[in-house]
C-alpha cells in the first residue's frame, strides 16, 4: 500500500478549492506519478461555513492557519491565503520551522520575505513550491529552476500581468479608452476595486524578480527594478503602434548586462510579428534566451482558479516524490547582491509622444536638443487632427530614435520641457526589435 502524504490548505479561495477538486478527481494517476497518496486532511479559512463547491465537512478544520501549519498531523502545508504579511508569513514560517515542505502561490510574499524563507527552508532541510506565484499555469519556475540548468540564460521577459494585458487588448482591437477598458475589468473580476497593484507594474515587479534569482543567481530585490505601469497609455499611442508595426506590451524584462543583471518592467512596443505580440488578453508568457536553447517561449492562462491550482498540485506531487531543490535553485549565501542599474543602451530606439505649443520652430529645436546629446533620429511624424490654424492647440509631435540610452533621452526631454514647448508629461516606450 502507497503512503499517505497528508496535506493541510490554508486558504479556501477559488485556488484553494480548484486544488481539493483537482486532488480528488486525479487521486489514482498522482499516486501513480508521485508513488505516494496524496490526502488533503486539515484546512483553514475565514469562514467555515461558505459553499465552496467542494465537501470540507471530513477534514479536520483549523481557524488558526498557524495551528494547522505546525500541526503534526499534516505532512506538507499549502499557502493561499495571500498577502505579504501577517497570517500567510506566520504560517509559513511556522511550517518550516516545522520541518514541513511549504507550496505557496505567494508572490508578494516571496517577493518581499524570500530570501529569509528560503534559508529557513534550507536550515530545516525542506523546500518551498512556487510554481503558481509566477505566470498561474505556466511552468516557468520549472523551467528556469531544473530544466534549464546547463544553461547560462542571458536575458529573461514576460507578459506576467493579465489584468494589464486585457486592457491593452481591448484598446486595441475595441478603439476603447483606458479608463474604459480599466472599468469592464474590474467589474469582470480581471482588476482589483484598487487597481494600482496591476496596472502601476508592482504585480509585474513582484513576479520578474523571483524569475531573476531563478535565472541569474541573485538575491531577490523588488527595490531593484525600474517600476513603470500602464496608467498613461493613450488611443493615439495605441495607434501610433499599430502604423508601426508594433503593439504595446507590459513587460517584466531582466537580463545580463556588461555591467550586472539589468530588471526593468515598463509598456514596451514589440513588432507584431514577435511571439510575445499574439499574446493577448488575460493570457500570460515567459520568454527566455539561453546559450544552449536559444529562445524559449511559454504562454498560457496566467491566472484563474483551476490554471493556478494546476501549478501548486504539481508542486505538491513532485515534493511527494521527493524531487526538491534548493527553493531559489542555488544555496541563499551563494546568490549574488542585486542592484538597481540605470537603463542601458539597446537596440531598439524609444518612442517618443510630445504634445507640442504649435509655434513655428518647435520641432526644430526638439531634434536640435535631441542631436546635443548624439541621439539619432529615426524618424519625426507631426500629427495634425484638422486643418492647421493660427492660433491651433498642441501638436502631437511623434519621435522614433536610434539605439541609445534612457537616461540620455530623458536628459534631452528634461531641457525640451524647460524650453517651454511642451504642454504636458512626454510620453516613452521602449521599442523591442525581436
Amino acid at each position: 500500500m502507497a503512503q499517505l502524504i497528508r496535506i493541510g490548505i490554508a486558504g479556501l479561495g477559488t485556488v484553494g478549492a480548484a486544488v481539493l477538486r483537482i486532488l480528488a478527481e486525479h487521486s489514482n494517476q498522482l499516486e501513480l506519478r508521485a508513488g505516494q497518496k496524496l490526502v488533503v486532511t486539515g484546512v483553514s479559512a475565514r469562514n467555515r461555513t461558505k459553499d465552496r463547491g467542494v465537501d470540507i465537512s471530513a477534514l479536520q478544520w483549523f481557524d488558526d492557519p498557524v495551528a494547522l501549519a505546525r500541526s503534526p498531523d499534516i505532512d506538507l502545508f499549502v499557502e493561499l491565503i495571500g498577502g505579504e504579511n501577517g497570517p500567510a508569513l506566520a504560517a509559513v514560517t511556522a511550517a518550516l520551522q516545522s520541518g514541513k515542505s511549504v507550496v505557496t502561490a505567494n508572490k508578494a510574499l516571496l517577493a518581499g520575505h524570500g530570501m529569509m524563507l528560503a534559508a529557513l527552508a534550507e536550515a530545516n532541510n525542506v523546500c518551498i513550491g512556487f510554481e503558481a506565484a509566477v505566470a498561474g499555469g505556466i511552468p516557468a519556475i520549472k523551467v528556469l529552476r531544473e530544466a534549464l540548468a546547463g544553461n547560462n540564460i542571458t536575458r529573461v521577459s514576460g507578459i506576467l500581468n493579465g489584468t494589464c494585458n486585457y486592457i491593452l487588448s481591448r484598446m486595441e482591437n475595441e478603439g476603447l479608452s483606458f479608463a474604459d477598458c480599466l472599468r469592464e475589468a474590474q467589474k469582470l473580476g480581471y482588476a482589483e476595486s484598487d487597481p494600482t497593484f496591476d496596472i502601476g507594474g508592482f504585480d509585474t515587479a513582484h513576479k520578474l524578480a523571483l524569475l531573476t534569482t531563478l535565472a541569474f543567481g541573485v538575491g531577490i530585490d523588488r527595490d531593484a527594478i525600474h517600476i513603470e505601469g500602464i496608467e498613461s497609455i493613450t488611443l493615439s499611442d495605441i495607434r501610433a503602434a499599430e502604423e508601426l508595426g508594433f503593439r504595446i506590451k507590459l513587460l517584466g524584462v531582466a537580463e545580463r548586462t556588461s555591467r550586472g543583471i539589468e530588471q526593468r518592467v515598463h509598456p514596451t512596443m514589440v513588432a507584431k510579428s514577435s511571439t510575445l505580440a499574439q499574446v493577448m488578453g488575460v493570457l500570460n508568457a515567459v520568454s527566455i534566451d539561453a546559450d544552449n536553447v536559444g529562445r524559449i517561449t511559454l504562454s498560457g492562462p496566467g491566472a484563474g482558479g483551476a490554471a493556478t491550482a494546476s501549478s501548486v498540485v504539481s508542486d505538491l506531487t513532485d515534493l511527494a516524490a521527493g524531487t526538491t531543490q534548493k527553493p531559489l535553485g542555488l544555496p541563499v549565501a551563494s546568490l549574488a547582491t542585486a542592484v538597481h542599474m540605470e537603463m542601458q543602451r539597446h537596440e531598439g530606439g524609444y518612442y517618443i509622444r510630445l504634445n507640442v505649443q504649435d509655434r513655428p520652430g518647435a520641432v526644430a529645436a526638439i531634434a536640435t536638443r535631441m542631436a546635443e546629446r548624439q541621439i539619432s533620429m529615426e524618424s519625426i511624424v507631426q500629427r495634425h487632427s484638422g486643418p492647421r490654424l493660427a492660433a491651433s492647440g498642441p501638436v502631437p509631435v511623434v519621435l522614433i530614435t536610434y539605439a541609445t540610452s534612457e537616461n540620455l533621452v530623458r536628459e534631452a526631454l528634461e531641457q525640451v520641457e524647460r524650453d517651454g514647448f511642451l504642454d504636458e508629461k512626454p510620453q516613452i516606450f521602449r521599442i523591442e526589435r525581436e
